[in-house]
């Protein structure tokens, strides 16, 4: 199956259970978009992988205009019913693929992308098309996950994440991540890591696959039992098994 197909069945298939969680991932997220973009925030805003919407529809309280662009026609279509409900009418919606993106050279004053580049084969292609399509002096604000810079936890952690979830391709270590970032052409003037606390029945539910939650409970109860945090705080409280998301917030900005 091509990636760019199999995005579009496990989100097809997530829409509803993501959209729901959207609006709370990672705790106080969307506020930080909203300051991290500000300087840029009653502009032309690009939602990269926007999703169900959640961030879209924040920013377009203040954009000049937001265009909201994912591969997944579910996640627009949830995306449009957020921002319909808020009547929100400074809002397009767009279908394509993140590494080709439908857009002019310059097009935006500023873009954010939220719990996508772990989704991508080659995130800096899609980073790359991201600072095409920036204006000289534009904003790039990106939240993502990232794994442990031990290599044998980050890849324990990336394989849970891909049985979970098999559009996952590899969340990156902090360090990568920020080659990437500056690699493109970006210059990072901000960045901020936090932890937010998963419980894993709650995050098993959001990918709305029975026969997925019961093999990774058993190997992620073993590997708790065993010592193997993998990089994320693995554990077990209460007989309940828990975690952590290790978030990021970068703010770059493409050079005048």
């Amino acid at each position: 199956m091509d990636h760019l197909d199999r995005v579009a069945e496990e989100f097809t298939r997530q829409a509803e259970t993501f959209s729901a969680y959207a609006a709370v991932a990672g705790g106080n997220v969307i506020a930080r978009f909203q300051e991290e973009i500000a300087e840029v925030a009653a502009g032309k805003i690009l939602d990269v992988a926007c999703g169900p919407g959640a961030v879209t529809a924040t920013l377009a309280e203040k954009a000049e205009s937001i265009t909201a662009f994912d591969a997944t026609p579910a996640m627009l279509e949830q995306a449009r019913k957020r921002c319909d409900d808020a009547g929100l009418r400074n809002v397009s919606f767009e279908q394509g693929a993140a590494e080709h993106m439908p857009f002019g050279d310059a097009t935006f004053d500023g873009a954010v992308t939220r719990l996508a580049l772990h989704h991508f084969v080659d995130p800096k292609i899609v980073l790359g098309e991201i600072f095409r399509v920036l204006r000289p002096g534009g904003l790039l604000v990106i939240a993502d996950v990232v794994v442990s810079e031990d290599e044998k936890d980050a890849a324990l952690q990336n394989a849970i994440e891909i049985i979970r979830d098999p559009s996952h391709i590899r969340m990156l270590p902090l360090p990568e991540l920020n080659a990437s970032v500056e690699g493109t052409g970006f210059r990072i003037q901000s960045g901020a890591t936090w932890d937010a606390s998963r419980e894993f029945e709650e995050w098993m539910g959001i990918v709305n696959d029975p026969q997925r939650l019961v093999p990774l409970r058993t190997v992620a109860r073993a590997l708790a039992e065993a010592g193997r945090d993998a990089g994320m705080g693995l554990s077990i409280l209460d007989d309940q098994l828990v975690f952590f998301h290790r978030w990021v917030m970068i703010t770059a900005r493409k050079p005048e």
